[in-house]
């Protein structure tokens, strides 16, 4: 019987092990999922104060398509094979998608590195949260000011005070100047204190060193700079971008047997733009990605990569929510109106659970425009 594996258990992952469900129909095809875990994690909510309620059961979701999961961790993809490794097993595959996500980069010299805190994963989000647990007054450092950062600083600004540092001379560079009015404001609101064009140098039991040589109070180091993508993705291809994607083709094929998805797919968004790592993109790309490598071996034409409007939302915690559309990043709502967008949104990456038809139905939805407007003006409500 024909195989096809997913390596990866986040929303690429799991989207594309649903894809290659919908592909296959009734057809004789095998399909197996390898990701340690139990649980697919939503990483994006990860800054939220109990991060045990972002995560959703794989079998909920695996089973009732008749997808195998397998619990390891691969360390292997030899392609001239076409086998991969999984904790010492040998396992073979007919198509193979990579989707084994992205991690923080943590920095390699930075002394009392063992100290940082950081949201990247179900576990790193758990230790800060107990860490924290039913203090009223901590003093917490964020270093980053990107995304990332800005949620935890927002989050963690509820309960504490949060100092924010970045190398950069504003915050949310990457983002632009779209929405940094608003951001700006949301920072002051809240009272979290910018140190910009500068860095953490030294973390020690409860105080921060920075570049600057000014050593602040920090009972929590949280670190949120720099992410790249699964080193998997070497032994796929050699020419990787600048983020340590593979390069793929319009419908998201790396090599002849391979599709690559989410956090490791360097894919074309448009003519201009790169996909970004998030899960905005990382779903589409892993529906895409899996339904093509099923429809490659059961001569059912394959798809395009054609995702729905770029959008961001970003969580400001006591301050609301700013939305924003378009790579120009337009604020399209802020404050309590963009916090309803962001409660939305929030409920929309939760995949359907426990029911076949809908999980089929969601993965055939590609093309999805994420809502900007207030709710009386919706057209529709949005669907995962």
């Amino acid at each position: 019987m024909a195989h096809v594996v997913i390596i990866g258990g986040g929303f690429a992952g799991v989207w594309g092990a649903a894809g290659a469900a919908l592909a296959r129909g009734e057809a004789d095809l095998r399909i197996t999922l390898i990701a340690p875990n139990e649980h697919l994690v939503l990483r994006p909510r990860l800054y939220e104060p109990e991060p045990d309620l972002a995560k959703v059961e794989l079998s909920r979701i695996l089973a009732p398509i008749g997808v195998e999961h397998l619990r390891a961790s691969v360390s292997t993809i030899d392609t001239d094979r076409r086998v991969v490794v999984a904790d010492g097993e040998e396992i073979s595959y007919d198509r193979l998608v990579l989707a084994a996500g992205s991690k923080l980069i943590q920095p390699q010299d930075l002394p009392g590195v063992e100290r940082l805190f950081d949201i990247d994963t179900l576990d790193g989000a758990r230790r800060l949260t107990d860490h924290l647990r039913d203090r009223e007054d901590y003093t917490a450092v964020v270093v980053g000011a990107g995304f990332v950062g800005l949620e935890a600083a927002a989050a963690l600004a509820a309960r504490g005070r949060v100092l924010l540092v970045d190398r950069s001379e504003v915050v949310g560079d990457q983002l632009g100047p779209g929405p940094r009015d608003e951001i700006e404001m949301a920072l002051d609101v809240l009272g979290v204190d910018r140190r910009l064009g500068t860095t953490v140098t030294q973390v020690g039991d409860g105080y921060a060193v920075l570049s600057d040589s000014t050593k602040v109070e920090a009972d929590a180091v949280v670190w949120s700079v720099g992410i790249t993508a699964s080193e998997l993705t070497r032994q796929i291809s050699d020419e990787l971008d600048d983020l340590g994607r593979v390069q793929v083709d319009q419908r998201l094929r790396a090599l002849p047997e391979v599709f690559v998805a989410g956090d490791t797919a360097a894919a074309a968004f448009d003519a201009e733009h790169t996909v970004m790592q998030a899960c905005q993109h990382a779903t589409p790309l892993g529906k895409v990605a899996g339904y093509n490598a099923a429809a490659d071996l059961l001569d059912v034409p394959l798809r395009d990569f054609t995702p729905g409007p770029y959008v961001t939302c970003l969580d400001l915690g006591g301050a609301g929510a700013v939305f924003t559309r378009g790579w120009d990043r337009r604020v399209m709502a802020s404050g309590t109106a963009g916090a309803d967008v962001k409660k939305r949104i929030n409920h929309a990456i939760h995949p359907p659970v426990d029911d076949a038809a809908k999980i089929l139905a969601a993965a055939d939805r590609v093309y999805i425009e994420l809502p900007f407007f207030p709710r009386h003006e919706e057209k529709a409500t949005p669907e995962a």
